[in-house]
Protein backbone atom coordinates (compact mmCIF):
# COMPACT_ATOMS: atom_id res chain seq x y z
CA UNK A 1 0.00 0.00 0.00
CA UNK A 2 1.49 3.33 -0.97
CA UNK A 3 1.93 5.90 2.28
CA UNK A 4 -0.11 8.70 1.28
CA UNK A 5 0.00 12.80 2.61
CA UNK A 6 -2.40 13.52 5.29
CA UNK A 7 -4.60 15.63 2.28
CA UNK A 8 -4.49 12.76 -0.51
CA UNK A 9 -7.74 11.19 -0.98
CA UNK A 10 -8.71 7.81 -3.32
CA UNK A 11 -11.03 9.21 -6.42
CA UNK A 12 -12.06 7.45 -9.30
CA UNK A 13 -9.30 7.62 -11.92
CA UNK A 14 -10.74 9.92 -14.83
CA UNK A 15 -10.08 12.28 -17.16
CA UNK A 16 -12.05 15.16 -16.17
CA UNK A 17 -14.74 16.01 -13.08
CA UNK A 18 -17.19 18.39 -13.44
CA UNK A 19 -17.17 21.15 -10.16
CA UNK A 20 -19.62 18.96 -8.56
CA UNK A 21 -17.69 15.88 -8.23
CA UNK A 22 -15.04 18.16 -7.25
CA UNK A 23 -17.08 19.33 -4.71
CA UNK A 24 -17.88 16.17 -3.03
CA UNK A 25 -14.01 14.55 -3.66
CA UNK A 26 -12.92 17.43 -1.52
CA UNK A 27 -16.16 17.96 1.11
CA UNK A 28 -16.31 21.82 0.35
CA UNK A 29 -19.15 23.74 -1.36
CA UNK A 30 -19.14 24.50 -4.77
CA UNK A 31 -18.81 28.29 -4.54
CA UNK A 32 -15.27 27.60 -2.11
CA UNK A 33 -14.00 26.05 -5.60
CA UNK A 34 -15.14 28.94 -7.52
CA UNK A 35 -13.76 31.13 -4.89
CA UNK A 36 -10.33 29.56 -4.29
CA UNK A 37 -9.94 29.53 -8.41
CA UNK A 38 -9.83 33.09 -8.25
CA UNK A 39 -6.98 33.02 -5.43
CA UNK A 40 -5.36 29.79 -6.52
CA UNK A 41 -4.07 30.49 -10.16
CA UNK A 42 -2.69 27.12 -10.48
CA UNK A 43 -6.25 25.86 -10.54
CA UNK A 44 -6.75 26.01 -14.20
CA UNK A 45 -10.15 24.05 -14.47
CA UNK A 46 -10.79 23.86 -18.19
CA UNK A 47 -14.37 25.28 -19.93
CA UNK A 48 -16.68 23.42 -21.80
CA UNK A 49 -18.11 25.42 -24.83
CA UNK A 50 -20.96 25.87 -22.49
CA UNK A 51 -18.57 26.88 -19.69
CA UNK A 52 -18.73 24.29 -17.23
CA UNK A 53 -15.73 23.53 -15.31
CA UNK A 54 -13.74 20.77 -15.81
CA UNK A 55 -11.14 19.46 -13.46
CA UNK A 56 -8.27 17.33 -14.00
CA UNK A 57 -6.58 15.32 -11.76
CA UNK A 58 -4.24 17.66 -11.05
CA UNK A 59 -6.44 20.42 -10.24
CA UNK A 60 -8.41 17.83 -7.73
CA UNK A 61 -4.92 17.29 -6.03
CA UNK A 62 -4.45 20.71 -5.69
CA UNK A 63 -8.00 21.41 -4.32
CA UNK A 64 -7.02 18.59 -1.43
CA UNK A 65 -4.01 20.22 -0.64
CA UNK A 66 -5.39 23.77 -0.58
CA UNK A 67 -8.15 22.09 1.35
CA UNK A 68 -5.65 20.28 4.02
CA UNK A 69 -3.58 23.62 4.59
CA UNK A 70 -6.61 25.75 4.77
CA UNK A 71 -8.57 23.53 6.89
CA UNK A 72 -5.88 21.42 8.74
CA UNK A 73 -3.35 23.15 9.63
CA UNK A 74 -5.18 26.54 9.76
CA UNK A 75 -3.23 28.32 7.24
CA UNK A 76 -4.08 32.15 5.81
CA UNK A 77 -5.21 31.77 2.02
CA UNK A 78 -1.64 34.05 1.92
CA UNK A 79 -0.11 31.71 3.92
CA UNK A 80 -1.22 28.82 1.61
CA UNK A 81 -0.17 30.46 -1.30
CA UNK A 82 3.48 31.25 -0.17
CA UNK A 83 3.52 27.39 1.03
CA UNK A 84 2.55 26.46 -1.85
CA UNK A 85 5.37 28.57 -3.91
CA UNK A 86 7.70 27.19 -1.66
CA UNK A 87 6.67 23.73 -1.96
CA UNK A 88 7.98 22.98 -5.30
CA UNK A 89 11.01 25.18 -4.86
CA UNK A 90 11.68 22.74 -1.82
CA UNK A 91 11.93 19.30 -4.22
CA UNK A 92 14.23 21.29 -6.81
CA UNK A 93 16.87 22.51 -4.39
CA UNK A 94 20.24 23.61 -6.11
CA UNK A 95 23.52 22.82 -4.46
CA UNK A 96 25.60 25.98 -3.93
CA UNK A 97 28.59 26.67 -6.43
CA UNK A 98 30.78 26.45 -2.91
CA UNK A 99 29.79 22.74 -1.86
CA UNK A 100 30.43 21.63 -5.59
CA UNK A 101 33.43 22.92 -5.72
CA UNK A 102 34.54 21.42 -2.23
CA UNK A 103 32.97 17.99 -3.85
CA UNK A 104 35.17 18.35 -6.45
CA UNK A 105 38.41 18.99 -4.80
CA UNK A 106 37.76 15.97 -2.80
CA UNK A 107 37.11 13.48 -5.89
CA UNK A 108 40.30 14.95 -7.25
CA UNK A 109 42.05 14.38 -4.12
CA UNK A 110 40.73 10.78 -4.34
CA UNK A 111 41.45 10.16 -7.65
CA UNK A 112 45.13 11.38 -7.14
CA UNK A 113 45.53 9.35 -4.16
CA UNK A 114 44.56 6.06 -6.23
CA UNK A 115 46.81 7.15 -8.88
CA UNK A 116 49.76 7.09 -6.40
CA UNK A 117 48.62 3.88 -4.77
CA UNK A 118 48.19 2.35 -8.26
CA UNK A 119 52.02 3.39 -9.39
CA UNK A 120 53.36 1.74 -6.41
CA UNK A 121 52.10 -1.70 -7.31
Amino acid sequence: MKSKRPHQRDFPDKLYYKIGEVSEIAGVPTYVLRFWETEFKKIKPKRTPSGQRLYRKKDVDLVLKIKYLLYNKKFTIQGAKQHLRGYKKDSEEKIPAQTLHEIRSELENIRALLMLKEGKK
